[in-house]
């Protein structure tokens, strides 16, 4: 497996492994547990990661996106912007017959060295309290993230 830097080659098969990876989220478990909120929100998610996924990489604005890939096939990736003395991690995508594999780990851990040596002294990264996104939770708190009480609430009216 090799990590590395995202070129803007790389670009249109992050946004469809992004997709791929994401789809049993907004066609399974978010839909059964507030579809009304969920067809609101999230309705176009499809499209809304075809927009997301691009912006992830943009160096210019400190902005970047580590890939893993195997055979020349994209494994994963992790998009990382530093804000300062703080980092974010977002969007830690893996593909189904990777997960489980050390892809994740590393590329968390490749992104958290990078905003280390940007001079980042506290990194942050957020994802969804459901099970789809338990092994996320999981592999964070390995990693030595804490979870910060936050709760986010939604209605429709």
């Amino acid at each position: 497996m090799l990590i590395r830097d995202c070129t803007p080659a790389d670009v249109p098969a992050l946004v469809d492994l992004t997709i791929d990876v994401f789809r049993p989220l907004f066609t399974g478990s978010l839909m059964a547990l507030r579809p009304e909120v969920t067809r609101h929100d999230h309705g176009r998610w499809e499209d809304d990661y075809r927009v997301e996924v691009p912006g992830l990489f943009a160096p210019e604005h400190e902005r970047f996106v580590t890939l893993a890939e195997q055979d020349g096939r994209v494994l994963g990736h992790v998009g990382w912007h530093v804000d300062g003395t703080s980092g974010r991690l977002e969007l830690v995508a893996v593909r189904a017959g990777a997960r489980r594999t050390g892809v994740a780990r590393a590329l968390c851990t490749a992104a958290v060295t990078g905003l280390q040596r940007r001079g980042v002294r506290v990194v942050h990264i957020g994802t969804g309290g459901d099970d789809f996104h338990a092994p996320a939770r999981a592999l964070y708190e390995s990693l030595g993230f804490i979870p910060l009480p936050t709760v986010d609430y939604a209605r429709t009216i």
